[in-house]
């Protein structure tokens, strides 16, 4: 993108964040249901990804794959918008304040983890409720999404809705580092692309990777489904609390495998999904570019 080129407004960046989530969601969303319940597994051992979905399928039902879809649907809105809005202004802030005129490699990943770090304050209620809705000892406990959300507030307040704040800042910190620092890598290194097919084919390979890379880095934050699916008991200290004791305990009691718990799943849907993202932003951004004339384009 041109740096001559106007801002688009934010309307524009919210409307093509919000396309672009909710392709990915759709897409790619019974993944995340089968990395959830094998994270929230206890123990060393583990069930295959291709084996989760047959036991899901023939116990609870097609439909299992796609309950708790409505609270990141509703969030995806506002949470790629804060992504991409978050990237943009981080980017831009940490250039002007390191006097450096384009973006480099350390400016991307640190920019990108701003990024996320902001990003993780808007996505903690849906994440709780998705979670909730997603483990299966938990199913005869709630009715909906609402129901989670009455009964979370009426047991901790509305401060319970922020239950694995730490866990999930830490997650979006890495996996958004992770995700922009190699999609700026990638980009320079990939040909440069002569045509709009080729432009498409550059985001969603590059996209794809920093998926990947996102994927690996924080996947060990694992902890985070578990601490949002405990329920909590008063006067009893939960057992997974804060991430990087909670961390030690699992390596501790269930070896190094066990962090990567969910890993197949969810790099199945994250690195493919992080190009589907990209691809569908950049590709939205330019229709709108195209729409509005100059000075946009």
């Amino acid at each position: 993108m041109s740096s001559a080129l106007k801002p688009l407004p934010f309307y524009v960046t919210f409307t093509a964040g919000a396309i672009a989530g909710v392709s990915e969601i759709l897409t790619f969303y019974p993944l995340d249901v089968v990395k959830t319940r094998m994270q929230l597994e206890r123990g060393k051992t583990s069930t295959s990804l291709l084996g989760s979905f047959r036991t899901i399928i023939r116990e609870e039902g097609f439909g299992r794959l796609y309950r708790g879809l409505v609270p990141p649907l509703l969030l995806e809105a506002p949470k790629r918008a804060t992504k991409f809005a978050a990237n943009d202004f981080w980017g831009k802030t940490f250039k002007d304040l390191t006097g450096q005129p384009e973006m480099t490699r350390q400016l991307s990943i640190i920019t990108g983890c701003s990024a996320g770090a902001t990003e993780s304050f808007v996505v903690v209620p849906f994440e709780l409720v998705k979670i909730k809705l997603q483990d299966k000892s938990l199913a005869s406990t709630y009715s909906g999404p609402l129901d989670v959300v009455r009964q979370i507030v009426r047991k901790g307040g509305i401060l319970g809705l922020y239950a694995g704040m730490e866990a999930t800042f830490w997650r979006h910190l890495w996996w958004n580092g992770g995700y922009f620092g190699s999609i700026f890598q990638v980009k320079t290194m990939l040909p440069k692309a002569e045509t709009p097919q080729g432009q498409l084919l550059n985001n969603f390979v590059s996209g794809s990777v920093g998926g990947f890379v996102g994927t690996v880095l924080n996947t060990p934050y694992v902890v985070k489904s578990r601490i949002q699916g405990a329920e909590k008991l008063p006067g009893v200290i939960p057992k997974y609390n804060w991430t990087y004791p909670a961390l030690i305990t699992i390596f501790r009691e269930e070896g190094p495998a066990a962090l990567y718990k969910g890993f197949v799943p969810k790099v199945l849907r994250l690195a493919p999904g992080g190009g589907v993202l990209l691809l569908v932003v950049e590709f939205t951004l330019g229709v709108f570019r195209k729409a509005l004339g100059p000075p946009y384009i």
